[in-house]
């Protein structure tokens, strides 16, 4: 009869408790891709309230010189709601795990990339704080597995 000792703190463990080095790093996307689905919500309700403001007053936006995609501001407030009430569905359902709003989320965070990047002349530093949110969300949403049950 032998007796195994047990491994003393904080020493390593050899066995199936044995922490993969794929668990580790999983957590870390399983989380980006929680934090991708609230940034998804906020986008969405933010370009919302961006497409209103500006189909609602054209004050509130001023044209930093001239530039090449010229489109209306209320053009570009109908692009910016209709593009966030997409983004404020697919970031609920991404964070209740639904299979479909990973990758829609995907394509979606990539027209919002275009769609700021086109909007940059009207509001340069938002757009460029959405741009590396969107950025961001497509990252977390690609880099994700899913996980075998």
């Amino acid at each position: 009869m032998s007796q195994h000792a047990a491994p003393s703190p904080g020493s390593p463990t050899h066995g199936a408790d044995a922490p993969r080095p794929t668990d580790r790093t999983s957590g870390w996307v399983t989380g980006g891709v929680v934090f991708a689905g609230v940034l998804m919500l906020l986008n969405g309700a933010l370009a919302v309230l961006q497409g209103i403001a500006a189909i609602a007053e054209d004050d509130v936006y001023a044209r930093v010189g001239s530039y090449v995609y010229e489109l209306s501001l209320t053009g570009w407030g109908i692009i910016h709601v209709i593009l966030g009430a997409v983004v404020l569905v697919t970031g609920y359902g991404l964070l209740k795990g639904m299979a479909w709003a990973r990758f829609a989320g995907i394509f979606l965070a990539s027209l919002s990339l275009v769609a700021q990047f086109l909007f940059l002349p009207y509001a340069p530093v938002w757009a460029v704080i959405m741009m590396a949110i969107d950025v961001f969300v497509i990252w977390a949403l690609a880099s994700s597995q899913e996980q075998a049950a």
